[in-house]
């Protein structure tokens, strides 16, 4: 077998393992798409559910920073 061989069989390896990884996705967006329907469906609020899922994702410290510049552009803007 010769090199260039190899490497096409190398870079179809690569590609189906992308496609995939891609299908894996897909189907776990899918059931992040299900669990918000049902969240809705109960009565949730999925908007502010997405947001304390963006707030868990973050580092303490970060989350007290960005709280505390918000709780300050609030009161600039006199919403507080």
């Amino acid at each position: 077998m010769s090199d260039g061989n190899i490497a096409a069989d190398q870079l179809r390896l690569l590609i189906e393992r992308w496609e995939r990884l891609d299908e894996e996705k897909k189907g776990i967006s899918d059931d992040q798409k299900d669990v918000m329907l049902e969240a809705k469906a109960t009565g949730f609020d999925t908007k502010i559910m997405r947001q304390i899922i963006k707030l868990r994702k973050m580092q303490p410290h970060d989350r007290q920073e960005m709280e505390a510049i918000l709780q300050t552009y609030l009161a600039a803007l006199g919403m507080e």
